[in-house]
């Protein structure tokens, strides 16, 4: 029977073949989204983990995203234009209230949560204000009035489509970058991952995995070591990554080992595991802190110089001032790097707030006097990590330290301090371990790459659990996980006594300003459960045996609960099935029942068991005769259910329950609301692809017309050009110039290239003028050089045509004769009593006397082609001539600034078909031989006499393109190039050669 596919199996199967492909040939990226800074690494094919610039050529991009109000109003449907990295933060000055630095801090937050209400202080001129239906961050921009607020989401968003942009860029036209992978603090919580994600997703960005700060810096620790092995009696190694970067402290305690597991086979295979143990941090401790801390002494100095208190300037009055503000962190933060190699530094202001003058020197020594309390804050969160993972600071291997801040002064002091100098490394990238890590760990995740394997393990680092109410309506809370508990982990089986449709909410413990929170993440609600607990019933089983069981597990990918399974089940009576397939093998083989297979009791007749092998037998044979008699036969053998009930056995019935899984917690975006934030975006990218081409139009337009000028001073183009010409193309040149000085600022791209068409109209005749008689000469000389090789070898090749016919006459005038001396010279067949060798030297001698005789007048080289072959190339040989005497005549007329009649392209044509015609009248002969050869050499030699006649008979013989090695003389085509004229004369010589020595006599016979 023929198996048919239904058209849903089909497509299915298509769209699976097609992703797959598709996967397979995408590149993918890790990017490390830091606070201040954002760094990618892209993996492709050829291209392994390499950092992707920024448009600078910059290793890493500021996280920063501005809007440029335009001078005039917008037009309807058009955006400003936006700003990415460090040109957004060059415009914090002017327009402070449409540059948004930092954004990575506010996200999965609330507008009332402390951060967010910190941000503002510090941002003065931005409108920060709460979505409409989320209650998350969202900013109001005064370059886009007519819009609503944008989402922070949004904002990020744009960030990420910036450094997709970069990465598709370095992958080349052909690749796209769709699939990420991307860091995160370990503070993060779930609705923070989601604001992430979400981000991701507005601009087509498929997240293949989330992975925390240490864990990326722990890979890429991994990827160039070893570690013992466990399983053998090796120890695990511990390592703390200490992570200060510009926004946050994390220290991650980290175990490195070896195992040995089974791999394909019978062989085993040793891979490195890194595992998350246990994870610290200070959400607020970082460089950004730090330069607040010099921005505030600023600001008190600022307040107590002459001029201000002059002028009644307060602290509130500069903090509240935006682009003062600007200005003292930009500054603020360059004072702290030099700081961090010298001892004192200084900077100055003109004009910082009210037209007043400020200068500013701080030195090392205040700066740490400054951080005193930040300092403290190192070693608190050192030892968190330490106490959750319950480790001693001995315990450690070491300290790996990342990120900017960690080169601090006083915090590499405060952590020798705690562990000593012997455990701080520095033997990692403290700028890029983390995005090589998120690398590493996309290629790992994606079907186009094969890495060293490394099996990580990430941590939830907060604790979960779930809450629901019992069937006596009292509400129970259960945790499932602790802050140690590791994604991707085995999953946890928990069960509920509760037998009609009810909800479970997972949570997440979070610690906040009032302390610890228990924060909604997810919701369970069955559908089915009631109807499932009625089935079973009804099957026999009791209420208090019933149990409703759910698997869940946290999500490798982004630590979300996740349910794997989902059931109702109890023990219940269910009859043994009689009869079945399986029992009737198992009878066949002699497994059946154990009642049928009990040893003879005490005082049990013999017979009555011989009487059944018996009966057996007899339904064995009755079966082969007629397969009705056996079914009949064994019916009748059985026992009927009124003589012997059919036992009962205890099984376990399980029914699967529907179940939905939704998130909770902020609400998420409506399917509309989520269609109108990418679309929101796609337009802001189309008006900046409009405008980057405009801008395109408008500097080839402008560089056009400079270039015009330049050629109406050069002598060639004079000289090609009339001066009526010159004077309207200087004229419209000028033209243009004022045009785009004026009006043309504003115009459209359309009408820029309008305008550089009209100058290209004048131009490119003339151009051309110049450009054909610059080459013309050469191509001219060419095409003769060409033209006399043809005839050469046509004249040759007749000359030779003519020397073998007249050879072939006298030839056959003489074969009477030639004849009755062949016939003389053939040896008589030996006698059958002869034996095998017997006659062989008679044979040498007569093969000798003939080959000698054809040594003497063996005549000319036979000619490789015939009148017919050559009457192609001479006909164009012939109309080539013509052609270019009648062309080259009519160009002579003409002045220099004429348009010519002998174009270039025409020469380079003719060329080209007089080569080709070469080419193939070459390999015409070539084919020729090759195929004469190959019937030649299927020929058999039947005996001794026709080899000698063969040899005697080499003037016809004909000549190969093939050596004695079997290697062609010369090999065509290797380089997707035709044979020049110089490698088809030698192939003519080579094989004339080879020709002549098949003529030489052949004295020897192989050996036996």
């Amino acid at each position: 029977m023929v198996q048919t596919f239904s058209p849903r199996s089909i497509l299915l199967c298509v769209v699976v073949l097609f992703s797959t492909n598709v996967l397979a040939i995408s590149a993918v990226l890790g990017i490390d989204l830091g606070t201040e800074y954002i760094k990618a690494t892209l993996v492709k094919p050829g291209i392994p983990l390499e950092i992707v610039l920024t448009k600078d050529s910059r290793r890493k991009e500021t996280s920063a995203v501005a809007f440029k109000p335009s001078q005039n109003a917008p037009k309807s449907g058009s955006y400003p234009e936006r700003a990415y990295g460090s040109d957004a933060i060059a415009l914090a000055a002017r327009f402070p209230g449409d540059v948004y630095p930092n954004l990575k801090t506010l996200l999965g937050l609330t507008t009332d949560d402390s951060i967010v209400k910190e941000y503002a202080a510090r941002h003065p001129d931005l409108q920060l204000e709460a979505h409409k239906t989320r209650g998350t961050v969202a900013f109001k921009s005064k370059a886009t009035a007519n819009e609503e607020a944008w989402m922070v989401e949004e904002l990020l968003a744009m960030e990420l489509q910036s450094i997709q942009r970069n990465a598709e860029a370095l992958a080349g036209s052909d690749s796209s970058v769709r699939s990420v992978v991307i860091t995160v603090p370990p503070f993060y919580t779930i609705e923070e991952k989601r604001a992430l994600e979400l981000a991701a997703e507005l601009v087509g960005l498929k997240v293949l995995s989330l992975i925390s700060d240490g864990l990326a810096v722990g890979l890429n620790y991994a990827t160039s070591r070893t570690f013992p092995v466990v399983n053998e009696g090796g120890k695990p190694e511990y390592h703390m990554v200490f992570d200060m970067g510009a926004g946050s402290t994390k220290a991650t305690v980290l175990k490195f080992q070896g195992r040995t597991v089974k791999d394909v086979g019978k062989f085993n295979k040793t891979v490195q595991e890194v595992q998350v143990v246990a994870g610290g941090w200070d959400r607020t401790l970082g460089g950004d802190a730090l330069n607040y801390l010099i921005v505030d002494d600023m600001i008190s100095k600022f307040v107590e110089t002459p001029a201000a208190k002059k002028a009644s300037v307060t602290a509130e009055s500069v903090r509240g001032h935006g682009r003062a503000m600007a200005k003292l962190l930009k500054d603020a933060e360059k004072l702290r790097h030099i700081l961090s190699a010298n001892v004192e530094t200084a900077t100055s202001f003109e004009g910082l707030y009210d037209d007043i003058d400020f200068r500013y020197k701080i030195t090392r020594a205040d700066f740490e006097k400054l951080a005193e309390e930040h300092a403290e804050r190192v070693a608190a969160t050192v030892q968190k990590a330490l106490d959750v993972a319950e480790l001693d600071i001995k315990q450690l291997d070491s300290i790996i330290l990342h990120g900017g801040s960690s080169r601090t002064p006083f915090v590499q002091k405060q952590l020798e301090k705690i562990a000593g100098s012997d455990k701080l490394r520095g033997n990692v990238n403290s700028d890029e371990a983390a995005v090589f890590g998120a690398a590493f760990r996309a290629a790992e995740l994606s079907p186009s790459f094969r890495v060293k394997e490394i099996r990580v393990s990430d941590s939830s680092f907060y604790p979960a659990g779930m809450k629901w109410t019992n069937p006596q309506d009292k509400p129970q809370q259960q945790r499932l996980w602790t802050e140690r508990s590791l994604l991707g982990a085995a999953p946890k089986e928990v069960t509920f006594t509760n037998h009609e449709d009810f909800s479970v909410r997972f949570y997440q413990q979070v610690l906040s300003a009032e302390g610890t929170v228990d924060r909604d993440t997810k919701v369970l609600t069955t559908k089915n459960l009631t109807a499932s607990v009625a089935s079973l019933v009804e099957k026999g089983c009791s209420h208090p045996d019933i149990h409703f069981k759910v698997k869940l597990r946290l999500s490798v990918e982004d630590g979300e609960v996740e349910v794997d399974k989902a059931a109702v089940e109890c023990e219940a009576e269910v009859q043994e099935k009689e009869g079945s397939v399986m029992d009737g093998v198992k009878n066949l083989f002699g497994f059946g029942k154990n009642k049928d297979q009990q040893p003879l009791k005490d005082g049990e007749d013999i017979s009555e068991s011989a009487s059944t092998t018996e009966s057996t037998d007899t339904a064995t044979t009755s079966s082969v005769e007629s397969s009705t008699t056996s079914t009949t036969s064994t019916s009748a053998s059985g026992e009927s259910p009124e003589s012997s009930p059919v036992p009962k056995k205890k099984q376990l019935v399980v029914i699967p329950v529907d179940y939905t899984l939704e998130k909770a917690g902020i609400p998420a975006l409506s399917k509309a609301e989520l269609t109108k934030a990418k679309e929101r975006i796609k337009a802001f990218e189309a008006s900046d692809k409009s405008r980057r081409l405009r801008e395109e139009a408008l500097n080839q337009l402008e560089g056009y017309t400079y270039k015009v000028r330049d050629l109406l001073d050069m002598e060639s183009f004079v000289a090609a050009s009339t001066p009526e010409e010159r004077a309207t193309l200087e004229k419209k040149a000028g033209e243009i110039s004022e045009w785009l000085y004026d009006d043309g600022a504003d115009a459209s791209r359309d009408a820029l290239k309008a305008k550089l068409k009209g100058l290209k109209d004048l131009v490119s005749p003339i151009e051309k003028r110049i450009e054909e008689s610059q080459k013309r000469p050469e191509l001219v000389k060419n095409l003769r050089t060409t033209l006399d090789q043809t005839s050469t070898f046509i004249d040759t090749i007749k000359a030779k045509i003519v020397e073998a016919g007249a050879y072939m006459s006298s030839l056959s005038s003489s074969s009477s004769s030639t004849t009755s001396s062949t016939s003389s010279s053939v040896t008589s067949a030996p006698s059958e009593e002869a034996g095998d060798f017997e006659g062989l030297e008679d044979e040498e001698t007569t093969a000798s006397t003939t080959a000698t005789a054809a040594v003497e007048d063996r005549g000319p080289v036979p000619p490789l082609y015939t009148l017919d072959d050559l009457k192609e190339i001479t006909d164009l040989t012939t109309s080539v001539i013509n052609w270019l005497e009648e062309k080259l005549a009519e160009q002579e007329k003409l002045p220099e600034t004429a348009d010519p009649v002998l174009l270039a392209k025409d020469l380079v044509e003719k060329t080209k078909k007089l080569e080709k015609a070469g080419m193939d009248l070459a390999m015409k002969s070539v084919r020729n031989f090759e195929k004469n050869k190959k019937k030649s050499t299927k020929k058999p030699n039947k005996t001794k006499t026709k080899k000698s006649s063969t040899k005697t008979g080499s003037d016809d013989s004909e000549p190969t393109a093939e050596s004695k090695d079997g290697e062609n003389y010369i090999k065509f085509g290797e380089d997707g190039k035709g044979p020049t004229a110089e490698e088809i004369e030698e192939l003519i010589k080579r094989m004339s050669k080879e020709q002549q020595s098949n003529d030489e006599p052949r004295t020897k016979h192989d050996e036996l």
